[in-house]
């Protein structure tokens, strides 16, 4: 996309200010790096607390005397098991149960729900679930929100200290303070909070942040490789339309209770899946020695028959070596057959690991 099509941060300015360099993605000029560089940027979110901008995410607003009705039909999900106040990571699924994005959903209140949804798919979002929750008497609408995330080990402390305090939430619960949406949650496997703040309020926001001697801005270079390290999942590399939730494995983010009698959106599709199995499964894998393996390298057994595809990889910092995720046919899995990513025409041994590479973090209950 060309630069000058990119829509712009609200706080550009800030970051231009800290000497960010920008680069495009999912349609946003985006803060890639800062002075820090890429390695000193992850290393620090670990050790202590990084700010990042996420404001090209769109949050909507569901409401509506059925609202819970209406979001049973959309997602995956049961209402009745969610409090005010506690968020769930959920699926949006077409009809043949191909993940058309990855959401947040929160109940705000008894007839009101907020869903964040991934900056490349917010306009498809918009027009699925709109086009479900109508039919249930329910409003999507979006919100006009600068969303940032403080996340690391000191995150919680250094926000307090900023007087945003979400000390006492645990791990996917939120609250409202000084009309700050606050949910203690990320994706970089740290501790850490995500705020969504008028975008009236939000340099001064920032800036009380960024006084905080622990805090500094983070760009998306890094939330990727804090991301991977964590196994989370990055949509349009690790799922799209094509994948479906139990070849993604991603089953653990449906109850067994809606799986087997959901209402959901491709709810019949998805029980097919389920039933008989998938041919594939994204699992991570470790490179071998020090070189980086990237989206799209083919997998093959030593053979060279290709059994998969590379659809995450980059360098660790944390854990000090490449890391990966992708999908692997399971009948190469199941043999535990040698397997080999090819990086320009070198066959680099790659083995499967343990989802995340490095532990989470989270606070929870």
């Amino acid at each position: 996309m060309e630069a000058e099509n990119l829509r712009e941060l609200p706080l550009k300015s800030l970051h231009e200010s800290a000497g960010a360099k920008f680069g495009g993605f999912a349609g946003w000029n985006m803060p890639i790096t800062y002075p820090l560089g890429v390695m000193k940027e992850h290393l620090h979110t670990r050790e202590k607390a990084g700010l990042f901008d996420i404001s090209h995410m769109q949050l909507f607003e569901l409401t509506g005397v059925n609202a819970d009705t209406a979001l049973a039909a959309t997602c995956p999900v049961d209402p009745a098991l969610i409090s005010v106040g506690e968020s769930k990571y959920t699926l949006l699924l077409n009809d043949q149960a191909g993940i058309i994005d990855d959401l947040i959903v929160t109940r705000y209140a008894a007839d009101s729900w907020i869903i964040v949804a991934n900056a490349s798919r917010a306009a498809v979002d918009e027009a699925q679930i709109s086009s479900i929750v109508v039919k249930h008497g329910c409003k999507l609408a979006a919100l006009d929100r600068v969303f940032l995330a403080v996340q690391g080990p000191t995150a919680v402390a250094a926000a307090k200290a900023a007087g945003i305090d979400g000390s006492d939430l645990t791990f996917m619960h939120s609250k409202e303070q000084h009309g700050l949406i606050i949910t203690r949650s990320g994706y970089t496997g740290e501790d850490g909070l995500e705020i969504a703040v008028e975008p009236k309020d939000a340099d001064a926001l920032a800036a009380k942040l960024l006084a905080q001697p622990d805090v500094e801005w983070i760009g998306l270079a890094a939330r990727d490789s804090l991301r991977l390290e964590a196994g989370l999942c990055l949509y349009g590399n690790d799922m799209d339309e094509t994948s479906d939730p139990v070849a993604a494995s991603l089953l653990w983010a449906i109850p067994k209770s809606v799986r087997a009698a959901g209402i959901f959106n491709g709810a019949s599709a998805f029980r097919t899946h389920l039933e008989r199995g998938s041919s594939r499964k994204r699992v991570g894998l470790k490179p071998e020695g020090r070189m980086p393996v990237r989206n799209g390298a083919v997998v093959t057994d030593a053979a060279g028959n290709e059994v998969g595809v590379i659809k995450s990889g980059g360098f660790g910092p944390s854990v000090n070596h490449p890391v990966a995720m992708g999908y692997v046919e399971k009948s190469a899995l199941d043999s535990g057959a040698a397997l080999f990513a090819d990086v320009r025409g070198n066959k680099i041994p790659v083995t499967v690991a343990a989802l995340p590479f490095t532990p989470h973090r989270y606070v929870k209950g």
